[in-house]
């Protein structure tokens, strides 16, 4: 419907004569969104069998595809800026599980915006991570404040929003109103700077009661659980969840909200914008410990911002990048999971399954 209308032509046009100068970054968000939503026609033959009509995706060949090759000529920030909005006085873990994570898979840069109180703990758990106290919570502020203090919190994220590849909205956020009024502005901004994000967590329970805040966004990402993706399931299409038409309920859930592209996690991930549904069922690790989901949140923002850079090569996949990145995620945990309970068996915890990341990812697509 875009291209009859012309909308993808326009915005075409208006991106291939614009100038090069401080609005390059725009620029290149303008461009990535034209090619999610209108993909190229090209397929890159290595992918035709990773996203084939059938359900289940190679998704050792799509990690192959889209993690770069080490380059000395690149400069720092070109293998992906990442930034997770999240992070409040009692959940300090998790955002530092999905920045931890974006660094350890390979990111250049790892950013975490989170509330005063959290951030000198979330410090303290590794020096690799910058760190932006701006979030406020309720308890802070009186209500004569929260106007002039929500303006502070979003112009302060503003400075910084053109410089990120990707957002991971959610991890340990919590759910104070004024702090979620916040992000929910954030999100606005993202929007607006056609930047893509991923949202977990508490971001899910932000999202599920206001719709609207990614609707018909095609660079949203949701990653729900199983009780997360049940609360989908029930505020959308209105049912519950039917486990014998999985995959259809999932295509119908992503179309009806507009094209985003959701990743329910579960024994198979199973993944949809609404198109198309891919299934990754690796075997990852029997030991369900608490922090894996931040770490996936992590991994896709990673590898949906190189998935975005695929797009000047001229042999790019015809597959949305959004897509890509969820596949290369969810096989890459699954991978390092099942090799850190090898190691650890019962007593696996998050922090084994992140320092097996790069190994995993190393045995797939060597560094040299």
């Amino acid at each position: 419907m875009l291209v009859k209308h012309g909308v993808i032509s326009a915005l075409t046009r208006s991106t291939s004569h614009s100038p090069s100068s401080s609005s390059s970054t725009v620029l290149r968000r303008q461009q990535f969104l034209v090619r999610t939503l209108c993909a190229s026609k090209t397929h890159l033959p290595k992918l035709i069998r990773a996203m084939s009509s059938t359900s289940e995706a190679d998704a050792e060949s799509v990690l192959r595809t889209v993690t770069p090759s080490l380059d000395p000529k690149r400069h720092k920030g070109q293998a992906g800026k990442i930034a997770v909005i999240g992070g409040c006085r009692e959940y300090t873990g998790a955002p530092y599980f999905a920045a931890i994570s974006a660094l350890k898979i390979g990111a250049d840069l790892s950013h975490v915006f989170c509330t005063k109180d959290a951030a000198p703990v979330i410090k303290s758990y590794s020096p690799e991570l910058i760190v932006h106290p701006v979030l406020e919570e309720s308890y802070t502020i009186s209500e004569e404040e929260k106007r002039k203090v929500q303006d502070k919190v979003i112009g302060e994220v503003d400075k910084w929003m053109e410089r990120f590849d990707c957002l991971v909205i959610g991890p340990g956020l919590g759910r104070d109103p004024f702090l979620l009024e916040c992000v929910s502005k954030i999100m606005l901004l993202a929007k607006k700077s056609n930047v893509p994000f991923v949202v977990d967590g508490d971001g899910l329970f932000l999202v599920t009661n206001s719709i609207d805040l990614v609707k018909s966004y095609p660079l949203a990402v949701l990653t729900p659980n199983v009780n997360e993706y049940k609360r989908l399931v029930q505020k959308v299409l209105n049912c519950e969840v039917d486990e014998e038409k999985a995959e259809d309920q999932l295509r119908s859930l992503a179309k009806q909200i507009g094209g985003v592209t959701i990743l329910r996690k579960g024994k198979s991930d199973l993944i949809s914008n609404g198109e198309i549904v891919k299934s990754v069922s690796i075997y990852g690790s029997p030991r369900r410990c608490g922090g894996q989901g931040d770490i996936l949140s992590g991994s896709v923002a990673v590898f949906l911002s190189w998935a975005q850079q695929l797009k000047s090569d001229p042999e790019s996949p015809s597959e949305s990048p959004v897509i890509l990145g969820c596949i290369a995620a969810s096989g890459l945990l699954r991978k390092a999971a099942s090799l850190a309970f090898t190691k650890h068996k019962r007593s696996t915890l998050t922090s084994d399954i992140i320092e097996c990341l790069g190994k995993s990812l190393e045995d797939i697509c060597p560094a040299s």
